[in-house]
């Protein structure tokens, strides 16, 4: 610490408490019930630091002076005593100030949120129409990996993308260092905002301060991180500068507010392959609560990679038929053996609905709301019962206020696993297995799962099957599992559905359990 560090501190506490008494009655208020706690100690800390000859003008330097003086007076209970009695006609005051400010604080009225513009970088597409496409065709992203050797391991398959060009979205440089997570993730958001219709003349019209960026990963920079240790194996000089900072889950969100300039909410969600929903809930919820305007939320997620492909390998969690990659992943199906590890990222944009009004945005659907809730049983396994997976649709219908009866399409989890498939199956069939309209069917189906962009990229296709009336086929449903009741599943080719309301269900490790919910626009 320099010979400066004290006085630094002094002028800091000051700042802070002299912050602290001029915050808004909102912010106050915010705090009601943690404040009331604080209050009585905080007058007793003032009248203690005056009681021992503190000759400060204002209640910000008591306060201050209170943090670096002795307290032995406190071991006295008559003194205790003393200072109660003598504080509390301020207590009162201070407390009948902090009613009157509730009674003041205007009633919350949540706003609309609506998906004004979307994003993808996918194995079937780098754009949303073309995605939706391949996947209303019932083709297959699946095949075998060729960005590196994997003779070795049990799987050589992945919902690999073959070609992706960020010419044009991002600086060369940035494209050379970053993790592929990262630049999946800044050129899809910047194509949301192409979609969008969020051009140089529109975003000048936006307040930067309430636009904000929400972009999780599941699995961050990976590469990046394995990268370094290679390096670090000849010496830590060799280590790049950017390592630490490129391999973080939060820093694509970042770079990409960094590039806009955009100045609100802006962080990561890391909640293993049920990042996407959270992003994409909790990034509405800055809207619904007035933070925000505009937002870009999804997920990104890219580890086909030796570490990657070895390690969920060796979770035992990877289908190995290597033969057929195209029939690799096939939920619900009796000959599932795992899942197909995919990559790429979604992004969405939503904004307020009077914001998108305002400047004539398209509007493909409405975001009603959504939950989360854990598991608390397993690691990886799903819990038997499916309580939490129930729990997480019954809370994601409250929210959206909207009855079971109204949900007549759900984007399935399904990640062709043994076990998973069922759980979810029996929990759908709980909540929704009375109505004779509702389809179901699992994108994974077509480009494996792309682990913390699975919900994000599956988001994208729920508001496409809005905005077309198409739901698409699960493929490779050719012997489906006894346990499961056709009725409800999509067959093998693309259906026509006028969707009242659409869940998207993601879950993850750890026992994450997340469903969002869109209708169409009224």
């Amino acid at each position: 610490m320099t010979m400066g560090g004290a006085s630094s501190c002094d002028s800091l506490v000051a700042a802070c408490m002299s912050s602290a008494s001029h915050s808004s009655g909102d912010r106050l208020t915010q705090f009601d019930t943690r404040r009331s706690r604080i209050w009585p100690r905080r007058s007793r800390l003032v009248n203690n630091c005056s009681l021992h000859g503190s000759q400060a003008s204002s209640r910000n330097n008591k306060a201050s002076s209170s943090l670096f003086e002795s307290n032995n007076t406190f071991s006295n209970p008559k003194q205790r005593r003393f200072n109660r009695a003598s504080t509390s006609g301020q207590v009162t005051t201070l407390e009948m100030e902090k009613d009157a400010m509730v009674s003041k604080k205007p009633p919350f009225e949540p706003r609309r949120v609506v998906v004004t513009g979307m994003g993808v970088e996918t194995p079937l597409g780098h754009d949303p129409h073309t995605f939706y496409d391949n996947l209303l065709l019932g083709n297959s992203g699946i095949s075998h990996i060729e960005s590196f050797d994997c003779s070795a391991f049990p799987t050589r398959i992945a919902g690999e993308i073959k070609s992706f060009s960020t010419q044009g979205l991002v600086a060369p440089k940035l494209s050379k260092r970053m993790d592929k997570f990262m630049l999946y993730l800044l050129t899809a958001g910047k194509k949301a905002l192409e979609d969008g219709v969020v051009t140089e003349d529109v975003m000048a019209e936006f307040d930067k301060s309430r636009c904000g960026v929400l972009i999780g990963s599941a699995m961050g920079g990976m590469k990046v991180f394995y990268d370094a240790l290679e390096a670090l194996k000849i010496s830590y000089r060799k280590m790049s500068p950017f390592c630490v900072p490129f391999a973080t889950t939060n820093m694509g969100s970042a770079m990409l507010a960094l590039d806009l300039g955009w100045m609100g909410p802006n962080y990561s969600i890391s909640t293993a392959c049920a990042t996407g929903n959270f992003c994409i809930l909790n990034a509405a919820n800055h809207i619904t609560r007035g933070e925000a305007d505009v937002m870009l939320c999804g997920g990104s997620d890219s580890v086909i990679i030796p570490i990657g492909l070895g390690g969920f390998v060796a979770c035992r969690a990877l289908s190995e038929n290597n033969d057929d990659p195209t029939k690799a992943s096939r939920p619900w199906d009796s000959n599932r053996d795992g899942f197909v590890m995919g990559e790429g990222a979604g992004v969405l944009l939503l904004e307020e609905l009077e914001h998108a009004k305002k400047r004539g945005a398209t509007i493909y659907a409405e975001f009603l709301g959504g939950s989360f809730t854990c598991d608390a049983y397993h690691i990886t396994e799903p819990r038997p019962d499916g309580a939490g997976v129930i729990l997480a649709i019954e809370k994601a219908l409250a929210h959206a206020g909207i009855s079971k009866e109204d949900i007549n399409y759900v984007n399935a989890h399904a990640t062709s696993t043994p076990a998973g498939d069922l759980k979810e199956y029996h929990a759908l069939s709980h909540c929704f297995g009375q109505n004779p309209e509702l389809r179901v069917n699992s994108t994974k189906s077509m480009i494996g799962h792309l682990l913390g962009a699975s919900g994000a990229v599956e988001a994208v296709a729920t508001v496409q099957a809005i905005k077309t009336g198409w739901v698409h086929p699960n493929i490779n449903l050719e012997n489906p599992d006894k346990a499961v009741d056709t009725k409800l599943l999509v067959g093998l080719k693309k259906e026509r559905l006028d969707i009242k309301a659409a869940l998207s269900n993601s879950f993850g490790f750890g026992g994450q359990n997340s469903s969002i919910i869109f209708a169409p626009y009224k």
